[in-house]
């Protein structure tokens, strides 16, 4: 595992895991298997294993490129959604069986945690509407009745320019913003761990929360990375609309830009695809902007919080690789270190088990 396998032109360990940060926790995506890995207030572990099935197997054209990547935009939104229930499930943060509880139940077949984050996202997609489209369309157009009134000169194309930057405005104050709040910013810290962990496995080194800590936090397939290209690729394609139907209403590019947006996003797929496989000028140029913004969505990680990422990873990607299935198979953090217990009394003289005790992931060491 010491053995470095970036040697090669292409490295055969890009793309193989993904990740996600969720509640006190690290989700790592290998093939069709899904682990969350969370961490207790207690310091113990608990570890979810899931499968999830992507539509692009069963329906072979959905592979075609710029479709492949709504369709993976689509998926990982759903996946995201029941990760982050997996891990509050985990983590016990459980609503108790009320009257709205039993409605819900009853009458939808859902949990009231699942009713509140289909709420969430309805809510969040119409803000996100309003901040990302009619706000910087409006200021735009503001900017260009001036430029008319003053200079008696329209601003054509370029507001489409001006729509960008707005948008590149808002979208970093609300991560910075969000950033400022406490349980945000430990969830930051796992985003960092999720990073580092994969940063580890991609380079061919050993999995351990010290080797990971040396790796950069920023990665160039991150979430973070995409939103922010779809952005640039945003004004790009808002320019070439604004030169081929000049003086529509604001409104009628609104519409047009939505309808584009999965455009957008199968482009944004692509490119982010070939930055990950490829380091080269062009590649670093493309990844550069969204790796700045990294700097607010991923904060250095614990080497506990490490230790939860690479528990994930070594899961996620144990039917590949015989050390982590041997890890895996043997459930270290199911396990309690009983010899470390009986040379720790307690206050009163009896002896206890830990927290580090019961949650010992043997420092995320491989099986030889």
């Amino acid at each position: 595992m010491s053995k470095k396998c970036c040697e090669n032109k292409e490295n055969p360990r890009l793309n193989r895991v993904g990740g996600q940060a969720v509640l006190e926790g690290v989700m790592m995506k290998a093939g069709n298997k899904t682990v969350t890995t969370c961490r207790r207030e207690d310091g113990s572990l608990t570890v979810t294993e899931a499968e999830f099935h992507s539509v692009r197997r069963k329906h072979k054209i959905l592979n075609i490129p710029i479709l492949r990547g709504v369709v993976n935009f689509v998926e990982m939104l759903m996946l995201s959604f029941r990760t982050l229930n997996v891990s509050a499930e985990a983590l016990g943060i459980e609503e108790e069986d009320g009257k709205i509880e039993k409605w819900c139940k009853k009458h939808l077949g859902l949990k009231l945690t699942d009713v509140i984050m289909a709420i969430s996202l309805v809510l969040g997609l119409a803000l996100a509407l309003v901040l990302f489209k009619v706000l910087p369309a409006l200021i735009s157009d503001g900017v260009n009745y001036l430029t008319i009134s003053l200079f008696e000169t329209d601003i054509g194309a370029w507001r489409a320019v001006i729509e960008g930057v707005v948008k590149i405005f808002i979208f970093i104050t609300y991560l910075w913003l969000v950033s400022l709040m406490k349980e945000i910013k430990r969830t930051f810290m796992y985003h960092g761990a999720e990073h580092k962990s994969i940063a580890c496995f991609e380079a061919g080194d050993e999995l351990t929360p010290e080797n990971a800590m040396k790796h950069r936090r920023f990665h160039p397939r991150c979430g973070t990375s995409f939103m922010f290209l779809m952005i640039g690729l945003g004004i790009v394609i808002s320019v070439i609309i604004r030169l081929l139907l000049p003086n529509l209403h604001f409104l009628a590019y609104i519409g047009i830009s939505l309808l584009t947006l999965p455009l957008t996003m199968g482009i944004g797929y692509e490119v982010l695809m070939i930055a990950g496989k490829h380091d080269n000028f062009l590649t670093r140029a493309i990844s550069t902007p969204g790796l700045w913004v990294q700097r607010i969505t991923t904060r250095e990680p614990t080497e506990d919080m490490l230790e939860v990422a690479i528990t994930s990873l070594k899961c996620a990607l144990a039917d590949e690789y015989p050390e982590f299935r041997e890890f895996r198979d043997s459930r270290p953090w199911e396990k309690q270190n009983t010899e470390e217990a009986q040379n720790k009394p307690s206050a009163d003289g009896s002896e206890e088990v830990s927290a580090s005790d019961v949650t010992n992931t043997s420092n995320g060491e491989d099986a030889e």
